[in-house]
């Protein structure tokens, strides 16, 4: 009697640990329509851990990526918190109106799931999903989500302060926003540009650089 007992409760708590274990498939498609992203990083983490918090200062490493795509500082972060985690994705960047695909088999502790990365062309913007909550119930999960402001760098919109549109879309000359870093992380306002291709107040042409929020959707199915 005893023996049974003991067995029948040692597949309980083995059933109790496949259970806590998830497979997920991360579906991210960038809404945007002419923006692309850079290399993403989606990751499945404890709830302990967020890649940013608005209205506070952003970490160096958010500051690396957001100002620059680099995503290895995030990871390293992440990595330390043995959270399960995917580097881009895409091979790449992620162009607009495409999607990527990725599928993460997740740690029981890590049940928030974070995806980011730089929007281009944009002096420090971001797409940032933070520690959306993993549900335990299979199913298919639709989340659209917004861009983010790192506020470490002013806004200028010159070509000369950030990475440029790799669809080369750019102007040129433009005199540039007299703005400032905000100091914090908020809700990006979105470019602001202009018609001008060879002078003006941004290098962004507004006709294919503006967008609103959310600028992607994510689409989660659980197993």
């Amino acid at each position: 009697m005893t023996k049974l007992l003991s067995s029948t409760l040692t597949m309980a708590a083995l059933m109790s640990t496949t259970l806590m274990a998830q497979d997920l498939d991360v579906k991210i498609t960038n809404n945007t329509n002419g923006i692309f992203f850079t290399p993403l990083l989606i990751s499945a983490h404890p709830a302990s851990t967020a890649l940013f918090t608005t209205g506070t200062a952003a970490s160096t490493n958010l500051k690396a990526m957001a100002e620059g795509g680099m995503i290895s500082g995030l990871t390293s972060d992440l990595d330390a918190v043995n959270a399960n985690t995917v580097e881009n994705p895409a091979s790449g960047l992620l162009a607009p109106g495409s999607s990527t695909m990725t599928t993460l088999t997740t740690d029981s502790a890590n049940n928030a799931l974070s995806i980011t990365a730089m929007m281009l062309p944009t002096n420090d913007g971001f797409v940032g999903l933070n520690g959306w909550k993993i549900p335990t119930e299979a199913g298919i999960y639709t989340i659209n989500i917004n861009a983010y402001d790192a506020g470490t760098e002013a806004n200028t919109e010159l070509i000369a302060d950030i990475p440029a549109d790799p669809g080369t879309k750019n102007g040129t000359g433009a005199t540039g926003f007299n703005v400032t870093a905000e100091g914090y992380v908020h809700i990006h306002r979105g470019n602001i540009g202009d018609s001008d291709a060879t002078g003006g107040k941004s290098d962004l042409d507004a006709s294919v650089h503006r967008w609103l929020n959310p600028v992607a959707t994510v689409t989660v199915t659980v197993k």
